[in-house]
């Protein structure tokens, strides 16, 4: 455990997220008892004055108040950081940056025409990033900036269609999701409903311009063909998509793949799909709870191309139970054969509610560990020709790293790019989803849908109304 005892707890968030950068496995606690690590901040006049006490150290320091609270908290932080290092820790590759979006910081510099050497330099000096990440995230940013500028944010907004169905719940999965064998017999009833949602969006922006439509879940692909059609029927017939840029499925799981749901699905227009196989190591499917083999990844992948899709996605998740990096280096080259268009990968992420929490299956690995597996994978895409295009990070990531999304020039999911930035309007249909309002300020109003699909059947209109309510002011 480690111990906070905070005179001024304006910065305890900070202080507390830094901390679980080199500590992720730590309870906190708030009281003066017998711990690992103990952090002790008072106020003075013009300083703060940081104690920290370990089994075998004493660091005290102190760190400037200065005219801003924002350069407060650098400080802090940065001070903190450098005296954590005193104590045998290693540097974190994001140095003193805890938040889920360290592009943001880059495009707003580049958005007020600084030069990409003093974007550079801010990283190193304020956040003391290492030098393999600033080139990551200036990378992702410069690629996002360029591609973000055919984006309409006034006029334009996208589409989420929410699907919570998936074959099996995997071991790390934290999100919306429900049996598709025991909603078998209902499905039916759930795509009746999101396509009245749907219809009823139709009309409430027929003003605006549709410019990407994301189809998600779950597995949208845990539904038959016939039902693909129909929703995506409704969207083509009732939706203007002359201003539309592209049009994704996660196609997803390869053991809810076939020839029909593919062919439903290019039939009515969808140009970008995803295969994800998280892993090419059968054993590692196995555990995770994947009913699928590597032949069927290899089969699926196939299958897409010969249906006619020529942008396609592959989802990697890097620190799962048991992999080495032997395995890492496997799963990559057999990434080679596929050549897609597009690689996310994933630093592994639990949730409180994923299985391998709930069920305390979790290992954890080595942080250097994790991040040569990262760069393993990163380097097979450069080695492709896939460019960083988005970045995010999350709380409990392995190796403190992060998710990134690689893709051909041109390939890249403006969807993933504007989810992630946060400056066009996101209307989102289906059980479990949450669109987000942008309004001309700035500010961000968010309408969540219920997540149990009975609830959302049966509360259909209430979730329409909400949509209603807040389009009105929009």
């Amino acid at each position: 455990m480690i111990s906070l005892l905070l005179e001024d707890m304006t910065f305890e968030q900070d202080i507390r997220e830094l901390l679980m950068a080199f500590y992720p496995e730590e309870k906190y606690i708030y009281t003066n008892e017998d711990v690992f690590l103990s952090l002790f901040l008072s106020k003075e006049s013009i300083e703060y004055h940081i104690k920290i006490k370990s089994e075998d150290n004493v660091l005290e320091f102190s760190s400037p108040l200065r005219e801003t609270k924002f350069d407060t908290k650098n400080d802090l932080k940065r001070n903190i950081y450098i005296n954590l290092l005193k104590l045998g820790n290693k540097e974190l590759p994001w140095g003193t940056l805890t938040g889920i979006r360290p592009t943001k910081i880059v495009m707003e510099m580049l958005e007020n025409d600084m030069s990409l050497e003093d974007i550079k330099k801010h990283l190193k000096e304020v956040y003391l990033v290492s030098d393999k990440r600033i080139k990551l995230c200036t990378d992702t940013a410069k690629n996002e900036f360029n591609i973000l500028k055919k984006i309409d944010y006034k006029d334009g907004y996208s589409l989420y269609i929410g699907i919570p169905f998936c074959p099996t719940r995997c071991l790390y999965c934290s999100f919306t999701s429900y049996s598709i064998a025991q909603w078998k017999k209902d499905t039916d009833t759930y795509v009746e409903a999101l396509c009245k949602e749907l219809l009823a969006v139709s009309k409430m922006y027929k003003g605006k311009k549709l410019q990407t439509i994301y189809m998600g879940g779950g597995t949208p692909t845990s539904l038959e063909g016939y039902q693909l059609s129909k929703i995506l029927n409704v969207v083509k017939k009732n939706f203007d998509s002359s201003n539309l840029l592209e049009l994704t499925v996660e196609a997803g799981r390869p053991d809810s793949i076939t020839r029909e749901k593919l062919e439903a699905l290019k039939e009515v227009g969808v140009d970008r799909i995803s295969i994800n196989p998280q892993t090419m190591q059968q054993k590692t499917l196995d555990l995770i709870g994947r009913h699928h083999t590597i032949e069927d990844i290899f089969e699926s992948y196939k299958l897409a191309r010969d249906v006619g899709f020529e942008n396609i996605n592959m989802d990697f998740i890097i620190g799962l139970n048991g992999e080495t990096l032997e395995d890492v280096i496997d799963s990559f080259k057999k990434v080679r054969t596929f050549t897609p268009e597009s690689v996310t990968i994933h630093s592994l992420a639990l949730k409180r509610a994923a299985r391998l929490n709930t069920e305390n299956k979790r290992e954890i690995m080595d942080n250097d560990l994790i991040l040569s597996m990262i760069n393993t994978a990163t380097d097979t895409c450069a080695d492709l020709g896939l460019e960083p295009y988005y970045l995010y990070r999350q709380k409990n990531m392995a190796g403190n790293l992060e998710n990134i999304g690689f893709s051909k020039p041109g390939k890249e999911c403006l969807y993933n790019i504007l989810i992630m930035e946060e400056k066009q309007t996101i209307i989102a249909c289906g059980a479990g989803t949450s669109s987000k309002i942008v309004f001309g300020d700035g500010r961000i109003e968010r309408i969540e849908n219920v997540k149990d699909p009975k609830l959302y059947i049966e509360r259909l209109d209430e979730m329409i109304m909400r949509k209603e309510s807040m389009h009105g002011i929009d």
